[in-house]
């Protein structure tokens, strides 16, 4: 009888030992279950889990090197999901920051800072080609041109437009066509066609969309320019 007392503390203490072991190997996920097993298998290995990819600036899977600007661009999907543009970690154009618009939505940076200079989109389905006319001539060498489309990039485009757009390094203006999607991305008085450009073509036989090619996605990094008084 004296025993009693004693056993009874001792049989609390071990269902909450064992109440708190089951509940931490439930609820403390796969590293609990692994103890657990090496526990009965009498494993002395030690089992390390994998650590996840590292995400560098606008979820690059590498960083970019000094002197060179990380980007992603995503064209509009069809007509309902807007473009999207990342540098440098930071969203230039999006559907959130509500600043896209149907047609072509570009973005100019300074080529030699990287400073965002302005973000514009251009309508070419209703609006006047004049006012992409204006927004191209001007252009400072060296400015970086950031594209990405959204619905409908080509119907206003003219013979002029698809010249100033393959002036900076574009291959594909010169073809782009009703709701084609396209990304790129070039710059004033770049000497050679630019390796940062991808279309799609709107086709009724390959078309993810009714109506519109799939969306497009690209990222890399831009090389900054020297600056002339260095």
């Amino acid at each position: 009888m004296r025993l009693a007392g004693p056993l009874r503390v001792v049989v609390v203490v071990c269902l909450v030992g064992l109440t708190w072991f089951l509940a931490h190997m439930l609820l403390g996920g796969e590293n609990s279950f692994v103890v657990v097993r090496h526990l009965f298998h009498g494993s002395h290995e030690v089992t390390t889990v994998a650590p996840k990819p590292r995400k560098y600036k606008c979820g690059l899977s590498a960083p970019c090197p000094a002197k060179h600007l990380a980007f992603r661009l995503t064209s509009g999907a069809a007509n309902v999901i807007g473009p999207k543009m990342c540098l440098e970690d930071k969203i230039l154009v999006s559907s959130v920051k509500n600043n896209v618009g149907r047609g072509l939505n570009v973005a100019l940076v300074n080529g030699v800072t990287g400073e965002l200079l302005e973000v514009k989109s251009f309508d070419m389905w209703a609006g006047d080609i004049a006012d992409l006319l204006k927004f191209l001539r001007p252009l400072h060498e060296g400015t970086l041109v950031f594209i990405a489309s959204f619905d409908d990039p080509a119907s206003k485009l003219n013979d002029e437009a698809r010249r100033l757009l393959e002036e900076l390094g574009s291959t594909a203006a010169k073809e782009l066509g009703f709701r084609d999607s396209w990304v790129f991305v070039g710059a004033k008085g770049i000497e050679s066609k630019s390796p940062f450009e991808q279309r799609m073509k709107n086709s009724k036989s390959t078309n993810k969309y009714e109506g519109w090619p799939e969306s497009l996605e690209m990222d890399g990094c831009v090389p900054l320019r020297v600056s002339q008084e260095s």
